[in-house]
């Protein structure tokens, strides 16, 4: 299953890579070699087609005919040419994946379906409190930071196994925000930083106890800034926290001024709070915490149970739908992959049409 998708991965990382590029702008490195074996092929093919109608000729002077017994006739016979036709329709893509197309450039922007994602994870020690995990992953025991490792390692599997193509960051915090991952492409970079921060032993040795959502945020908007994020279309910050803040001033900054700087910057926060069995308004932090993530233009998820963590994460991934324009730069970048791909497929399915449906067989 893993190698599948790693394969359409793949696949969709190719078609994606053809945005913005004009057929002009291929080189082919092999442009001799095709054109010589392609050649060789057509010749080999005449030969045969030569060879074929003089044995039939010669072999026909001393036969007898006999007039065939045609139990099924096909509907359309010109049908049972398809096979051939489809098979001759894959070497025009076969020659050109064989010249082997590539694209020589310095650099180009190409816009991806996706989302720059920072996600914020909360180690306090306030996230020691129980919390019930029958159906959020399968930590070691039910503390809250365990039950939302798993949920942030959910929310991120989702968008690899989805059509996006995000720039994800990963923040641990508690009185102090620290950038664990900064922005990358790279699902399983991320997901390896998840794993070791969520590491049992690791969350027993954080320093910072305390709960500063204000700062997080402050901090993953500088991350933003770092890397000229602020004006880009796209953006999104998903925190995970139990909520036990009742700060409204990080760093002398008010929490009106943190989260200026994230409306500013077009940045939703979306907060899920984890607190067992606690219901929206039944603890004090989320009279703070949803107006301030609302007016950013996200959401503020009040999670009494992981059922409710599971609907947030994936109403979240719903709503983070949307493209960024990233910049790639390339010497030499092969092109012929598609190409194989295609010719590959079509002469599978001609051979498939050959030897497993009867109308493509029948004569006549």
């Amino acid at each position: 299953m893993n190698q599948l998708l790693d394969l359409m991965n793949s696949v969709r990382g190719d078609a994606d890579g053809w945005r913005g590029v004009a057929t002009a702008d291929l080189l082919f490195g092999h442009r001799a070699e095709a054109v010589a074996i392609l050649l060789a092929a057509l010749g080999l093919a005449l030969a045969v087609l030569i060879w074929r109608i003089a044995i039939g000729r010669a072999l026909g002077k001393n036969l007898v005919a006999l007039p065939a017994l045609l139990g099924v006739r096909s509907p359309f016979p010109a049908i049972r040419h398809a096979p051939m036709l489809l098979a001759i329709a894959g070497f025009p893509l076969f020659a050109v994946a064989l010249a082997d197309p590539l694209l020589a450039v310095l650099e180009r922007e190409i816009s991806y379906p996706g989302r720059r994602i920072a996600i914020l994870l909360d180690a306090s020690s306030s996230m020691m409190v129980p919390f019930s995990t029958a159906e959020v992953g399968a930590p070691r025991n039910d503390a809250t930071f365990l039950t939302t490792v798993a949920a942030a390692e959910t929310f991120v599997r989702q968008r690899k196994s989805g059509r996006y193509r995000d720039l994800l960051s990963l923040i641990e915090f508690g009185d102090e925000a620290y950038v664990i991952t900064p922005f990358t492409s790279d699902y399983d970079n991320v997901l390896l930083g998840i794993s070791l921060i969520g590491d049992w032993g690791e969350y027993m040795r954080f320093p910072d106890g305390g709960t500063a959502i204000g700062r997080a945020i402050d901090q993953a908007t500088q991350l933003f800034t770092a890397f000229s994020f602020l004006n880009a279309s796209g953006n999104a910050m998903v925190i995970f926290s139990d909520g036990q803040d009742s700060q409204v001033v990080a760093r002398g900054k008010t929490l009106a001024q943190i989260l200026a700087s994230a409306v500013e910057a077009r940045i939703p926060v979306y907060l899920i709070r984890t607190s067992r069995g606690k219901a929206e308004g039944e603890i004090v932090p989320d009279a703070i915490w949803r107006p301030a993530v609302e007016a950013t233009g996200g959401r503020f998820y009040a999670a009494a149970d992981d059922s409710d963590v599971l609907r947030a994460i994936s109403e979240i991934d719903r709503e983070s739908a949307g493209a960024i324009s990233v910049k790639t730069y390339a010497v030499r970048e092969p092109r012929f992959a598609v190409f194989a791909l295609v010719a590959a497929a079509i002469w599978t399915a001609a051979l498939t049409l050959k030897l497993a449906v009867r109308d493509f067989t029948v004569f006549p």
